[in-house]
C-alpha cells in the first residue's frame, strides 16, 4: 500500500506544479471568461498573425507588447512557444501568439478586443 500512496502523492505534487507553471490564468471581466496574463492583464490575439508565427513588430509590438517568455519556457498542453525574429519568445494558446494591449489599464480591461477589427480577447477553450 505505501508504494502506491508514494505514487499517488509524487503524481499530485507534479499536478500542482503544472497548474502553478501555467503562463496564464483566466478571469472574470464585462467580456466574460478571457486569458490574463499572472497581473491579470487581458491577452489578445492578432488576425495577421499564422499559428506558431508571430507578425507584430516593430510599432505594432509596441501597442501590443507580446506576452513574452523565459528562454527556458517549455510548452504543455495548449501552451506553445513562438520564437521571434528578435530572438525572444512569446506564448501562445493553441499556436495562437499572445499579447497585451497598452491601453489596457488596469486587470480586467478589455479596451483592445476588435481593434481595426483585427485583434482579438483571447478566451480559454
Amino acid at each position: 500500500m505505501k508504494p502506491i500512496a508514494l505514487c499517488l502523492a509524487a503524481l499530485l505534487a507534479t499536478t500542482a506544479a503544472a497548474f502553478a507553471d501555467e503562463p496564464a490564468k483566466t478571469m472574470d471581466t464585462v467580456a466574460g471568461k478571457v486569458l490574463a496574463d499572472q497581473k491579470g492583464m487581458t491577452l489578445y490575439t492578432f488576425d495577421d498573425d499564422s499559428k506558431g508565427k508571430s507578425s507584430c513588430y516593430d510599432d505594432c509590438a509596441v501597442g501590443w507588447p507580446p506576452f513574452t517568455a523565459p528562454a527556458d519556457a517549455k510548452p504543455a498542453g495548449k501552451w506553445t512557444i513562438v520564437d521571434r525574429t528578435d530572438g525572444t519568445k512569446m506564448w501562445a494558446y493553441d499556436g495562437r501568439p499572445l499579447y497585451t494591449w497598452f491601453k489596457d489599464k488596469k486587470p480586467g480591461d478589455v479596451t483592445g478586443d476588435l481593434v481595426e477589427g483585427l485583434w482579438h480577447i483571447a478566451k480559454p477553450e
